[in-house]
């Protein structure tokens, strides 16, 4: 394997770990960046990414034999932790019977009951294979249902690297400051009308100048990919009036919140109902999958129902689907809500706690057991107040976490995720090490 300047680069750190070190190394041989998705590439931190071996519980452990109390999840579906006991039975008995069919099965129809029955907005599900697919089969079907071409997005919201959706995005093109990614052409995003998260004003000059035009706005109704930016009081309600009175489609992204937040997501702790609204990550339990679904007399505009196409020959996989029920289920029957309620609010003020003994500029948003520690003195309500954060004092926070074993999420503009296999004990061993970290600082 031949070396690279890139191969030597030192590891950011106190922790040396080796086997990630040459594990990284073979990855960029075959791998653009060395991974296969640029939230994991610690562009935003510096230094390399750990290579993990296995997950237990709150926990991780990488192939150089370090564990660490894990806030990152996947990203949000592991609201259980890892490895659960009944999701993997419930995946190996599915195995068993096989791993793709590419014909109906009753798995998919119950996973799709499971989600009409918690989430307030859905009456009919179409399962598809991840959240990018979801969010694209919404947009699909809000401009074939309204027959109008226009869709509001808001900016630091992402919703997958859809290219009409690609524009003042979150997630790692903020982290990576490429909001607009090379190979989205121009004409594919003019029918993208781009808005502030939050600006209530803004929104209603949007719609009556160009009301007739919109076929729906897209939103993330608690955004967790510019860090997690909470909805301000009256916006969500003003998005179902503009949309209501204009004849557009409400869509809430839950990829992030669906489940997460609570059983029936955001837009049941808000009181919000779209008009669809697209899921992931938990309704597969960890697997890839995505889904869409609202209400009966709009999806039954999708193909072979309606006319709007969308197909997918691994949609409703029976692995992803299994998970998927398992999960559900264990959240509807022992819902861990109070428990995430419990310590998310114990973390959140042993951070802030711990960020002010330091005398380190901040503030810190959460809902439920999802937060972040905004290296910013501002309180963030949209993109242009995250975008001022110090994210070179977040990264230097980020290695002295990572060094003392906790693994946050490796950039500002991400949300950490608390599961119901943390303990109290986890929760304060990692606001000691945070003490440490912001103290170094």
């Amino acid at each position: 394997m031949r070396t690279t300047t890139r191969t030597k680069r030192r590891q950011e750190g106190n922790v040396k770990r080796e086997k990630s070190h040459s594990a990284f190394a073979r990855a960029r041989e075959v791998i653009p960046g060395g991974v296969n998705s640029p939230a994991r590439a610690f562009e935003a931190v510096g230094g390399e990414p750990p290579f993990f071996a296995r997950g237990e519980g709150a926990c991780l452990f990488d192939i150089d034999g370090c564990r660490y109390i894990d806030y990152v999840g996947s990203w949000g579906p592991l609201i259980l932790g890892h490895a659960h006991p009944k999701v993997v039975e419930a995946v190996c008995q599915a195995a068993r019977r096989g791993t793709s069919f590419g014909a109906p099965t009753e798995a998919e129809t119950e996973l799709c009951e499971l989600i009409a029955a918690a989430v307030p907005s859905v009456e009919k599900v179409r399962l598809v294979n991840s959240g990018t697919e979801a969010t694209m089969s919404a947009i699909r079907l809000a401009r074939g249902y309204t027959g109008r071409d226009v869709i509001v997005k808001f900016a630091g919201n992402y919703h997958g690297h859809v290219d009409s959706l690609l524009v003042a995005a979150g997630s790692a093109a903020a982290t990576l400051s490429v909001p607009n990614s090379p190979g989205v052409t121009a004409g594919t995003v003019k029918d993208t009308l781009i808005l502030q998260f939050n600006d209530v004003a803004g929104v209603k000059k949007a719609f009556t100048e160009h009301g007739q035009e919109i076929a729906g706005v897209i939103v993330e109704p608690v955004v967790g990919n510019m860090g997690c930016v909470l909805p301000a009081g009256g916006f969500l309600a003003t998005l179902r009036d503009e949309t209501r009175k204009h004849g557009a489609l409400l869509i809430f992204d839950e990829v992030i919140t669906g489940f997460r937040v609570a059983y029936g997501g955001a837009q049941s702790l808000y009181g919000v109902t779209p008009d669809l609204t697209t899921l992931g990550k938990i309704v597969g339990g960890g697997l890839p999958v995505g889904a869409y679904g609202g209400r009966a007399e709009i999806m039954d505009h999708v193909l072979p129902a309606g006319k709007v196409f969308q197909a997918g020959t691994l949609s409703g996989n029976p692995l992803a689907t299994a998970a998927g029920i398992a999960m559900l289920k264990l959240l509807r029957d022992e819902p861990p809500y109070d428990k995430l309620e419990k310590l998310g609010a114990r973390l959140a003020e042993g951070l802030t706690r711990a960020a002010m003994k330091a005398q380190v500029p901040h503030t810190l948003a959460r809902v439920g057991s999802m937060m972040t520690l905004f290296f910013n003195p501002d309180p963030v309500t949209d993109w242009s107040v995250a975008a001022k954060c110090d994210t070179k004092r977040f990264g230097r926070f980020f290695w002295g976490l990572l060094d003392a074993g906790v693994y946050f999420p490796c950039s500002q503009y991400e949300v950490l995720f608390i599961s119901a296999a943390h303990s109290e004990g986890d929760i304060d061993g990692t606001i000691a090490a945070a003490e440490k970290a912001l103290a170094m600082l």
